[in-house]
């Protein structure tokens, strides 16, 4: 955005940089901390928690960047005066300390992440998630209790919620109405494992659950979700349409029911194998403007009734800095859910199941999450796939079939668990 590197250049100038404090040490954060300190004038990171050591000093070593282990309030205040920055295994100190502006959450555990958020909002940090699992599953939640704080919670861009927010808000201030919000996937496959995606994960550097999310369709489901709660979008069906095609995006408009589209108050929806990929569009109606359907001809977007928008691209990583000086320097969320839920992420058995099996996370090997529409999810009792993680089943469950909180025992004293029962009783 051009007006960020303006506000960011003045910083710079200023010598008034936005700190930054840097929670997780994957593959992701090491890219987010590259492109801050090498990339990103009037923006540095101060702080950094890890768990543990081990990742976060080869990641330092990797990048080539100086750091320092603290462990007390003192010695992050010393790395700090000495402009090095101070990593640590205390997250208290990033959330108490006057040095770090906002948090980065760049974990995919929604039980840390929840507890993450939770602090930052008792500390009054403000907290930007590169979570869409924590988001899809409690964000109407915590988003509540943040506002309620006089906190800002979002999600950032980067990944597909968050790009795809700033081209929905493109699009309605143009003045059109936004239909359809859909992402460009490549290729989906329910019944990947870890097994499967073992070699593609560990070419990337990456978790091979990370590599099934993404491959058997719940990392989309959990976006689209994000996406929904942020506008008031639903699903046209469960797990949406999700048409193939190797056509151009902007060729697949007529794919939809506009009255349908209407009716629903717009959707979320997925393709695969469309162009330009990777991405994600929007569908938007004129609701009829001559005027404004004149033009939109001129500009080579078609007839309608739906007219084609697209970014051929999220930059992960890349576009958070974008995301951090939104929020500290214009108090703008990029996306957050605007309410209570408005569509789920639910879980499918992804082989037959047993009575008294466990069920194991996000990307293994016995579930994935498909989208469904909360007051159905709401109705049939639904288990979310971010809240499936070792829970035990009580009965059997058949290949494809969707799992409810009747057929599981929760683990229990989950923060997850009373978060989710809160959200339920405050938003239903």
């Amino acid at each position: 955005m051009i007006i960020i590197d303006t506000a960011l250049n003045r910083r710079a100038k200023e010598n008034n940089p936005i700190k930054v404090g840097i929670v997780g040490s994957g593959e992701m954060a090491k890219g987010l901390l590259n492109q801050i300190e090498k990339f990103t004038p009037g923006m540095k990171v101060v702080g950094h928690f890890n768990r543990s050591l081990e990742r976060p000093k080869r990641v330092y070593k990797d990048l080539n960047l100086d750091y320092r282990i603290v462990e007390t309030s003192n010695e992050f205040d010393k790395a700090f005066n000495e402009k090095t920055i101070a990593v640590t295994q205390n997250l208290e100190l990033l959330l108490k300390t006057e040095h770090v502006d906002i948090i980065v959450d760049m974990t995919g555990s929604i039980e840390f992440s929840a507890q993450l958020t939770l602090d930052c909002i008792s500390n009054k940090k403000d907290i930007l998630t590169f979570n869409a699992e924590l988001d899809a599953t409690l964000g109407p939640i915590l988003k509540h209790k943040a506002d309620k704080a006089g906190v800002k919670y979002s999600v950032a861009e980067g990944d597909q919620p968050g790009c795809t927010m700033n081209l929905y808000r493109f699009v309605k201030q143009i003045g059109l109405t936004p239909l359809v919000c859909g992402n460009v996937k490549g290729m989906l496959d329910e019944y990947r494992t870890p097994k499967t995606q073992e070699n593609f994960a560990a070419s990337w550097d990456m978790s091979p659950y990370m590599a099934t999310n993404f491959a058997d369709g719940t990392k989309v489901s959990l976006e689209q979700a994000c996406i929904a709660n942020a506008t008031g979008m639903k699903v046209a069906k469960r797990g949406m349409l999700g048409f193939k095609s190797t056509d151009h995006i902007d060729n697949l408009t007529g794919l939809y029911d506009l009255n349908q589209l209407k009716e629903l108050g717009g959707i979320v929806d997925f393709t695969v194998g469309a162009k330009p990929g990777p991405g994600v569009f929007v569908y938007a109606s004129s609701d009829g403007d001559p005027f404004t359907e004149k033009y939109l001809k001129y500009g080579k977007l078609g007839d309608g009734p739906l007219y084609s928008f697209y970014i051929p691209y999220h930059l992960l990583f890349f576009e958070i800095p974008i995301s951090i000086a939104r929020m500290v320097d214009f108090d703008d969320i990029i996306i957050a859910p605007k309410a209570g839920p408005m569509v789920d992420v639910i879980s499918i058995a992804k082989t037959n199941l047993k009575k008294g099996e466990t069920l194991d996370r996000m990307g293994g090997f016995k579930t994935y999450g498909v989208c469904e529409n909360h007051e159905i999810t709401k109705k049939e009792n639904l288990l979310p796939i971010g809240l499936a993680n070792k829970c035990l089943l009580t009965k059997d469950i058949k290949k494809d079939e969707p799992i409810s909180y009747n057929d599981v025992i929760l683990p229990e004293n989950r923060l997850g668990n009373f978060l989710k029962k809160e959200q339920d009783l405050l938003f239903n």
